[in-house]
C-alpha cells in the first residue's frame, strides 16, 4: 500500500525540503512525499541546499511553497516540524511531530547533524 506523507514546518525552506527529499530516496518508489510550510520562503535555505548537494540531492531549484488545505487532505500521514499551532489538523490523519532545530543561519556542521538526524527519522517512516 503507498502512502502519501506530507511534512510541513514554518518557511518549507529547510527541515521539510530535506525530509521530503530524503523519505522519496529511503521509500525507493513505495510511497509519495510532498512538504510545505505555513510561512513559505523566498528560496531553500543556501545551507541547506550544501548539506544536501554533499549527499548527490539537488533542492537549489525547489521553490518553498505554502501549505493548503487540499495538501492536508492528500496525506496519509502529516508530520510537522516547528509550526506550532499554525500547522494542520485534519481528522483521520496520523500526526507526527519532530523536534528538530531550525537549519537557517546555522553553521555548515550543524546542518548536517539536522539532516542525518532526518535521514535515521524518514528511513524509519519508509519502513514502518
Amino acid at each position: 500500500m503507498t502512502v502519501k506523507v506530507l511534512f510541513v514546518c514554518k518557511q518549507n525552506a529547510g527541515r521539510s525540503q530535506m525530509s521530503e527529499a530524503l523519505f522519496l530516496r529511503a521509500a525507493g518508489g513505495r510511497h509519495e512525499a510532498e512538504s510545505a510550510g505555513t510561512e513559505p520562503a523566498r528560496q531553500v535555505h543556501p545551507e541547506v541546499v550544501e548539506v544536501m548537494r554533499e549527499l548527490g540531492v539537488d533542492l537549489a531549484g525547489r521553490k518553498p511553497r505554502r501549505l493548503s488545505d487540499e495538501l492536508g487532505r492528500w496525506a496519509d500521514v502529516v508530520v510537522t516540524m516547528g509550526c506550532g499551532d499554525a500547522c494542520p489538523v485534519i481528522p483521520g490523519r496520523r500526526y507526527l511531530d519532530w523536534d528538530l532545530p531550525d537549519p537557517a543561519g546555522q553553521t555548515r556542521e550543524r546542518v548536517r547533524e539536522i539532516r542525518d538526524d532526518i535521514a535515521r527519522r524518514v528511513e524509519e517512516l519508509a519502513r514502518s
